[in-house]
């Protein structure tokens, strides 16, 4: 296979020269943006969901306890603040004022059966692990609310942060993300699986009402289709949508307006540890010596992404870094020499191992996947590809049916508690997104430790020798992280995109 870094583009361009679209641009929606996105969320409740488009859509219909600032610090939101009185105890004071979407107050009350709600059984979630250290939480009154903790863990109050859960109306439990109720700045209004997701916004919410009437979020699992929806007007934004060859492509088009920042979404592969094959970490390194990472920036993304050694963001003060970890730089004979060490020996037709790469149908994650099949077959790894859409893959990754799986990490990388949630042993699913189910026993216990360390300083001594074990281990090849780009029609002001690639700005754009 030879990549061909020119080809969506190509297709674009021919698109657009040959009229395949009209040179007219339709009609906008008179209030509504539309946001043309890869797949439809798995669930829009989130406690629940934890994909892209659940977290971004959801974090637009509720309200979270506290909210990260462009810097990753926790600024107040539901809570106007708090303190710990003793280690296991986080004291909450809940602002007077919000409502939910059906004019219910929302009180500590709410805020209390939300929290207790990801860890007692009220729902099922790959959260659930975030919140094993909550024995329960209680509201003495309707402005406080008390958590009271089994053990000290001084990463829960970034897990009450946006994206990562939700405050909802005491009671709810697990079917509410079918027509969620939240007290955020857009109201749900409808979804069809596979179509789209339509909000509208809420006149009465506490922060002030947006500016924009109506949401609608198209799923279009094209990504040329998405481009060219952009390009004639049928569709207002694609945010981190569109391959690097088609925002070359848009750029061009003066209807359009492209805004990029560097990001903390990170693409990863992860490995079956549990697969007979993928057990010895030697195979794993090999996989890792045998990709390409800086050609593939180039290539695919047009060099709008940077390496990445962690799952955390570079200018995260726990992150490693440059010379702190094992570099996987490519290199073929070092992959051959440990794939021999391993055992595996080349057949006649130099194949020394036979795998298979998962991935969901987005265009770019398909690129990437085929991408990484050629390059490892220089190392004698036979890799052969099987992509569904994004529901069924992810189903079937949570279930732990496969032996690599390439996905991306926003939002939950954005604290060192990434590391427990996705190597600690107690965080396999359905606990926790351990779907590579890999164990290790030195891992697990500075994990422990580094949940009880206040001092930042010596957390990050700690999260730093977590980080030395997983990069020699290699239960996962981290890729790298990608910038943040959004492109949308000219009749959209004050898009502002976000390190951690959200909707936010939607709270407050303007619409022409």
């Amino acid at each position: 296979m030879t990549f061909n870094g020119t080809r969506i583009a190509g297709a674009i361009a021919l698109a657009l020269c040959s009229g395949l679209i009209s040179c007219d641009r339709p009609a906008a929606e008179p209030g509504t943006v539309v946001v043309d996105i890869e797949n439809s969320p798995t669930n829009l409740d989130i406690r629940i969901g934890s994909d892209a488009q659940a977290e971004h859509i959801g974090a637009l219909i509720f309200d979270s306890v506290v909210r990260k600032d462009e810097h990753y610090n926790l600024q107040p939101w539901i809570a106007e603040r708090w303190e710990w009185p003793n280690p296991q105890t986080l004291v909450l004071h809940i602002r007077d004022g919000a409502r939910f979407h059906d004019g219910k107050p929302l009180e500590a009350a709410d805020v209390a059966w939300s929290i207790d709600s990801m860890h007692n059984g009220s729902i099922v979630t790959s959260k659930a692990g975030n919140f094993a250290s909550v024995d329960h939480a209680e509201s003495p009154d309707a402005q406080t609310c008390i958590v009271h903790l089994k053990h000290p863990d001084t990463s829960l109050l970034f897990n009450l942060s946006d994206g990562l859960s939700a405050v909802v109306e005491r009671g709810t439990g697990k079917g509410m993300g079918d027509h969620p109720v939240g007290s955020g700045p857009f109201q749900f209004v409808s979804q069809v699986e596979d179509k789209e997701v339509v909000l509208r916004r809420n006149p009465a919410y506490w922060a002030g009402a947006p500016r924009i009437e109506s949401l609608r979020f198209a799923v279009v699992p094209d990504g040329i289709t998405r481009a060219l929806e952009v390009e004639k007007g049928s569709a207002d934004v694609a945010s981190n949508a569109l391959t690097a060859d088609t925002v070359y492509a848009l750029r061009k088009m003066p209807g359009l307006i492209t805004e990029d920042l560097p990001g903390s979404v990170v693409n990863y592969i992860t490995f079956n540890a549990a697969d007979p094959l993928l057990q010895d970490a030697r195979v794993r390194q090999a996989f890792s010596y045998s990709i390409d990472r800086p050609a593939m920036i180039h290539a695919l993304w047009r060099d709008h992404a940077h390496l990445a050694e962690t799952l955390l963001p570079q200018q995260h003060w726990a992150a490693a870094q440059l010379g702190e970890l094992s570099a996987y730089t490519h290199n073929i004979a070092k992959a051959k020499a440990l794939l021999d060490a391993a055992g595996y020996k080349p057949d006649a037709h130099g194949i020394r191992l036979r795998l298979t790469l998962k991935s969901s149908t987005d265009e770019t994650m398909r690129l990437v996947a085929a991408v990484v099949q050629q390059q490892v077959r220089e190392a004698g790894i036979e890799l052969s590809l099987r992509q569904n859409e994004f529901g069924t893959f992810y189903a079937d990754i949570t279930k732990g049916a496969f032996q690599i799986y390439i996905l991306r990490w926003l939002g939950a990388n954005e604290d060192p508690d990434i590391f427990r949630y996705a190597y600690a042993t107690e965080s396999m699913p359905p606990k926790g997104s351990n779907r590579g189910h890999y164990s290790n026993a030195q891992v697990d216990a500075l994990l422990a430790q580094a949940t009880a360390e206040p001092d930042e300083g010596q957390r990050r001594a700690i999260d730093l020798q977590v980080q030395q074990i997983l990069s020699a281990d290699e239960p996962s090849v981290v890729l790298w992280s990608l910038d943040n780009v959004v492109v949308h029609s000219r009749r959209l002001h004050g898009v502002r995109p976000t390190s951690s690639g959200t909707f936010d700005w939607l709270r407050t754009a303007t619409l022409d």
